[in-house]
């Protein structure tokens, strides 16, 4: 073998060792289906090609062990079928997992203190999940209990959560379910709430939720997750970085492989309190102004802070802590970028982590308003993966046309395009990154990739009847398509 051949043997292999080894893990806040404008993001938004699992939030937990729907017109069939086009997504990338998660920040914690104290409650909590599962066509459960022992919990919290994840786990393997949890990064919160070397025995992945580390609580600017302290922090706040979180919970027990970053996209806004000082450590008045999306004060999607970014505001990057930040007048925010993300990514390599979580796809610039779609798990995948999968393309027209009764007798398909064997004509065929339909064959078309200063490319056909159709780069009926 050549030693060229050699080479891109190994690449492949290696490529698909770091794509077997890494997780990258999206949730995904089902209530941005109600958000306005160009912030509005359903399930079918989702890319997913660019991750290897999606969770669904949040459903509820009740005091008898009952599995709450919190949104049963946008979750169920009857309504938007919210769940049922999450699922459906694998048909898009049948080797993704998609699974739903149950708590968040506003379920609180006494519910859950209760449940999982009662053994009786508790097994039926276990049951009553199988059966939701079951019913609704999900991989596996992510328990977000935010946080045991905290917010209206109590120190047996502690234990019994264990005893909960060793239920879930004996049950889940009976069927083949994989068992999440999402759980607070930083010592000062996690070690009120976890045994973590016995907490780690059971669950598949484990959420790392190192985001949140500084905010509008504070009464000075600072980042929402630096990757390391800076020199001018101190005692507590030295901690508050994702470096020290991941190394705590290595250090009291977590394996690394199960260990799943949690990276944010979004930052934490706030309100200085003199515009003429806005570096981090600035004193502030109060939570940013809410974005035009998220509506939220203290916070903004990335969405929103590189839409910001294009009109003028200014970007500073803290080296120590290896993050962005930006400003404006008054207002002052800490978030990840492309850059920091990347790093951080690499950082997760040179840990030996499980991968990342990204918390969450729908304040990604999904639309590519500020550049490519998806910049920040874009990155993600860059470094995890090796390389950047491409676009999952629609099966259908985003507006379903209209069809002819005279020539169409058949229901409009459905069924997704097919991937075909990797030969290819000549790299000829591509002259620039995207989609490209064949000039001889109306019903195939490719997608080029860049790398190492050639083209990848992957080679498609459109189902039956149809063609691809260049104006929204997915396929459509002939006689929809002009100069087909």
């Amino acid at each position: 073998m050549s030693k060229v051949l050699f080479l891109i043997a190994f690449i492949v292999y290696a490529t698909a060792i770091i794509e077997a080894d890494k997780k990258i893990v999206c949730y995904y806040g089902s209530w941005a289906a109600y958000r306005n404008g160009r912030g509005q993001f359903e399930s079918t938004d989702i890319d997913p090609n660019l991750c290897t699992h999606i969770i669904y939030t949040f459903v509820g937990i009740s005091e008898d062990g009952n599995v709450r729907i919190l949104d049963s017109w946008l979750d169920l069939p009857n309504g938007r079928d919210g769940y049922g086009k999450f699922t459906r997504l694998r048909q898009l990338n049948p080797k993704i997992k998609a699974l739903i998660a149950i708590g968040g920040w506003n379920e609180g914690s006494t519910k859950y203190s209760n449940v999982v104290a009662n053994p009786n409650v508790r097994a039926r909590f276990v049951q009553n999940v199988i059966k939701f599962l079951k019913t609704y066509d999900f991989d596996g459960f992510d328990f977000d209990w935010e946080y045991p022992n905290q917010r209206g919990g109590k120190l047996a919290d502690k234990e019994n959560y264990i005893a909960m994840l060793k239920e879930l786990r004996e049950e889940f393997d009976k069927h083949g379910y994989i068992l999440s949890v999402a759980v607070a990064a930083a010592e000062v919160s996690a070690s009120k709430s976890y045994i973590i070397s016995q907490v780690s025995q059971y669950p598949h992945i484990i959420n790392l939720m190192a985001y949140d580390l500084n905010g509008s609580w504070n009464n000075f600017a600072a980042i929402n997750a630096p990757l390391y302290p800076s020199s001018k922090e101190s005692g507590e706040q030295a901690k508050l970085n994702v470096n020290s979180s991941v190394q705590y919970w290595l250090e009291q027990g977590a394996p690394a492989d199960k260990l799943i970053l949690g990276v944010p996209a979004y930052g934490r806004s706030f309100t200085l309190s003199n515009s003429a000082y806005n570096t981090i450590g600035s004193p502030t008045i109060g939570p940013g102004k809410a974005g035009p999306y998220t509506r939220e004060g203290g916070m903004l999607g990335y969405n929103e802070i590189c839409e910001y970014i294009k009109q003028g505001w200014t970007v500073k990057r803290e080296p120590e802590q290896r993050v962005p930040y930006a400003f404006k007048d008054n207002q002052w925010v800490g978030y990840d970028d492309v850059i920091s993300l990347e790093e951080k990514a690499k950082y997760v390599m040179s840990k030996g982590l499980g991968g990342i979580m990204m918390w969450s796809v729908e304040t990604d610039d999904f639309h590519g308003i500020c550049g490519d779609k998806y910049p920040l798990l874009r990155s993600i995948n860059r470094v995890l993966k090796g390389y950047v999968p491409p676009p999952s393309p629609t099966s259908t027209p985003t507006k379903l046309p209209t069809p002819d009764p005279s020539t169409v007798t058949r229901p409009l398909p459905t069924s997704s395009t097919t991937a075909l064997p990797s030969s290819t004509p000549s790299d000829s065929v591509c002259t620039q990154e995207g989609f490209v339909r064949d000039p001889k064959d109306c019903s195939i078309f490719y997608y080029c990739q860049k790398a190492y200063n050639k083209y990848v490319i992957s080679r498609f056909r459109c189902p039956t009847d149809l063609v691809f159709d260049t104006s929204f780069n997915g396929c459509n009926y002939r006689y929809n398509v002009p100069d087909c």
